[in-house]
């Protein structure tokens, strides 16, 4: 039985991919490799933000989930992965270390998704705060997933999604 998981929770910005993917590492005390986060630590070297930053974070997420997949250690990954190359990615990665490839995809109605985003305010160094028109412009490059994947509304309570995310990766056996 293979209990080794890349979990990959994904989706445009501010869809709540984020407080996801954490609670599900929390729950699962695995951990989670967020690509913002990562390319803020890039841009504080003093490296100006770029398409090549945004791919080094990528980069630096699958390295790191690799380290933990060779120790046998189940990650999260939190990353919009909205075309086929990083998906290949993930994909490559999991089959690479003989795990079982999750996808967990969070989606919000354009209404409250737009209120969302209007009012967070995260202050990642380095990222300047997303705005409606950011998530527009991913939105027309966000392909159609072709992987079997957990659809969740983020509208919905996280405890209501959590447990939705946890029976879905369990049923990974």
């Amino acid at each position: 039985m293979n209990n080794l998981k890349l979990i990959t929770v994904s989706g445009l910005p501010g869809s709540g991919k984020s407080t996801l993917a954490e609670c599900i590492a929390k729950a699962l005390k695995i951990p989670v490799f967020s690509v913002d986060p990562i390319e803020s630590s890039i841009l504080k070297s003093g490296i100006p933000r770029s398409f090549e930053t945004g791919l080094a974070a990528y980069l630096v997420a699958e390295t790191l989930a690799a380290e933990q997949l060779k120790l046998r250690s189940s990650v999260v990954l939190d990353a919009v992965s909205a075309v086929k190359e990083a998906r290949q990615m993930w994909r490559d990665l999991a089959e690479k270390y003989g795990a079982q490839w999750v996808v967990i995809e969070c989606v919000l109605e354009p209404v409250l998704h737009r209120q969302r985003i209007e009012s967070r305010v995260r202050k990642i160094h380095g990222i300047p705060e997303v705005t409606w028109e950011d998530v527009e412009r991913s939105r027309k490059e966000y392909l159609p997933w072709d992987q079997e994947r957990l659809v969740l509304d983020s509208a919905d309570a996280i405890e209501k999604n959590l447990e939705k995310a946890r029976i879905f990766i369990d049923a990974f056996q």
